[in-house]
């Protein structure tokens, strides 16, 4: 069988969405493609975001592969699955567009995988897999009775077959990405202490988390901690820096210490940056990072109260006096770091602009605070309305843009429902 792996060419215009819109590597179809090859089939992988590509461009491309499946994520790549833009114009668009192939449809992402229902009829799909894709793409060219982890028609009835799917990390490869690719990547993902001299790049040494904050919309994808083999990872790694780049992302939902790995990076000559919990790291664990290369720090603090810590379920046994102590520390020895906050009640404004003015002036920045929006998925969503149903990504939308005024620093305007955004994507 043939498999078109597509990563659409991503637009925010109107979106809440308040990630990063640079490109970055599909690591999701990296895997993808690996795993489909291995299971003797073919794979191409489109990439419309890092490629610049049109719909039409795209449309060329997969039709004359003569794919028997078309892939299509409905997230800027596999780091933003849990922050993706919950609309989903760009995904409705292209799909449109590919219907001209004589194809079957597949959706993989957080919305399949949260509101799997939803999503197979916005998108008009065949087939949406829950949970992470990986190990599921290469099945779907078997007898779909013995297939789970995935949502499809049956005549009238939409047929959810669980569970969501947790890759086996163990079994993924690791990823080769062409020369071509790897020369395009030009950004550097949270970087901010220097200007790019080579090519960037994304991996990822773990997946999952083993905490559980109300915040992070995990449930259904990416929950469980699962490490990469350090074998596995120091090959993907050294590919890289043999192909040019000179600094490396490492997508982890929490990047925790482990010797190990920060031991072989600094035997490497390369850059990297990664997200974590500063009340993880030790000083003598700091150390080891800034010794690894690490030049950048994305530090999930969230409230500068216990109180709202608690209510966010961070289980954090730091307080905000040690966490500040730990963020001056890390700054001494990497070049940037960032403390990451969100709007909490808990939390008295004045108090929290005089703690970002005092960090600011040992180095660390801090983001004014963003309002949390309660991802279907996440603890914080059930918290509000139990499960999520059909209309979930609707109904957080809406109390979203009812609650606040004033969202992320880079949201220029004020954005728009999530039906306008929707309709008018698919009607275009």
């Amino acid at each position: 069988m043939r498999y078109a792996l597509i990563n659409p060419p991503w637009t925010f215009e109107g979106s809440i969405y308040f990630g990063c819109r640079e490109p970055h590597l599909p690591l999701e179809f990296g895997y993808s493609k690996a795993l489909l090859e291995q299971s003797g089939h073919d794979a191409l992988l489109i990439d419309g975001h890092l490629d610049d590509l049109s719909y039409s461009d795209i449309v060329k491309r997969a039709d004359a592969y003569a794919p028997d499946f078309v892939v299509i994520t409905t997230a800027p790549t596999y780091l933003f699955w849990r922050c993706a833009p919950p609309e989903l114009r760009v995904p409705q668009e292209l799909a449109s567009e590919l219907r001209a192939i004589p194809a079957k449809q597949v959706i993989v992402g957080p919305h399949g995988s949260t509101t799997p229902r939803a999503a197979l009829r916005k998108l008009n799909a065949d087939f949406v897999v829950l949970g992470e894709c990986e190990e599921i793409l290469p099945q779907l060219a078997d007898d779909l009775d013995s297939v789970q982890s995935i949502a499809f028609r049956r005549g009238e009835e939409i047929v959810v077959r669980g569970p969501n799917r947790a890759a086996d990390m163990k079994r993924l490869p690791a990823l080769v990405w062409p020369d071509e690719a790897i020369a395009k990547h030009h950004h550097h993902h949270h970087r901010f202490d220097a200007e790019p001299a080579g090519p960037g790049a994304e991996m990822e040494a773990s997946r999952g988390c083993p905490y559980h904050c109300t915040f992070c919309a995990k449930d259904n994808f990416r929950n469980n901690y699962r490490k990469r083999p350090l074998p596995v990872i120091l090959e993907e790694l050294d590919r890289l820096i043999a192909q040019g780049i000179e600094y490396l992302y490492f997508i982890d939902e929490i990047f925790l210490p482990d010797a190990a790995l920060l031991a072989a990076l600094a035997e490497r000559k390369i850059k990297i940056g990664v997200q974590t919990r500063i009340d993880l790291w030790s000083e003598d664990a700091i150390r080891a990072l800034a010794k690894a290369g690490c030049v950048s720090i994305e530090a999930g603090v969230e409230s500068i109260t216990e109180a709202g810590r608690a209510y966010l379920d961070k289980k954090c046994k730091m307080s905000t006096e040690e966490l500040t102590s730990r963020l001056v520390f890390a700054k001494r020895l990497v070049p940037f770091v960032q403390a990451n906050l969100l709007a909490m009640s808990e939390d008295d404004a004045d108090a929290v602009e005089s703690w970002r003015v005092s960090l600011e002036a040992h180095g660390v920045w801090a983001n004014k605070p963003v309002p949390l929006f309660p991802y279907p998925g996440s603890p914080e969503y059930t918290r509000m309305w139990g499960p999520p149903d059909d209309f979930a990504w609707e109904r957080a939308h809406e109390a979203y843009l009812k609650g606040f005024e004033h969202f992320s620093d880079i949201q220029e305007q004020r954005p728009q429902p999530l039906i306008e955004l929707e309709v008018s994507g698919h009607l275009r």
